[in-house]
């Protein structure tokens, strides 16, 4: 590879990762459960991101390989404190009534506490799929876990989900496509 080519992909890079936050924080909010440490594992991702760009060999692999610098900073987190599974709810765009401003605020938080009582392997790949939209295949690479353990974790914490929900509130069958789009 030329040295202009090299330059063209290395700004390309760093174009990328700057423009990737809101997808990490996402992400890096659904594993934490607590804004500014989901910003700070995000800041620190997109430096590694920034300073090893050179790294990437496929352009094509960029936010896998971003995910997988988010997951590895949030496994060193955890391996360095205890978490807290507090959960902060989000502030709710204008709706029409505030009733349903309530309503949906119950929700959110009713699917973020459950989320966030899943073990850190499932609210992982649960996160990395149904919130990001990444295939099995992407979502085994960005952990570094078999497919088939993807497949299990997903299974497993959607299940958990829907009882967790349903214990929450009983008087409503919970919709998975809702869950997917309660961010």
């Amino acid at each position: 590879m030329g040295i202009v080519s090299r330059i063209c992909t290395t700004l390309a890079v760093r174009e990328r990762v700057g423009g990737s936050r809101g997808r990490l924080y996402k992400v890096a909010l659904a594993w934490t459960g607590d804004r500014m440490l989901a910003d700070d594992l995000v800041q620190e991702a997109i430096a590694i991101g920034l300073n090893k760009g050179h790294q990437l060999r496929d352009l094509d692999k960029l936010y896998p390989w971003l995910y997988s610098i988010l997951n590895n900073c949030w496994r060193r987190y955890l391996r360095s404190q205890q978490p807290d599974y507090g959960c902060e709810p989000d502030t709710l765009a204008c709706e029409t009534t505030l009733e349903q401003q309530v309503e949906r605020q119950r929700i959110v938080q009713d699917v973020r506490q459950a989320v966030f009582r899943l073990p850190v392997g499932q609210r992982e790949v649960i996160s990395l799929v149904d919130l990001e939209g990444f295939s099995y295949a992407e979502v085994a690479e960005i952990l570094e876990i078999p497919i088939g353990t993807v497949m299990s974790r997903l299974n497993r914490a959607r299940k958990a989900l829907q009882q967790a929900l349903r214990r929450m509130n009983p008087e409503v069958e919970p919709d998975v496509a809702l869950l997917r789009r309660v961010r």
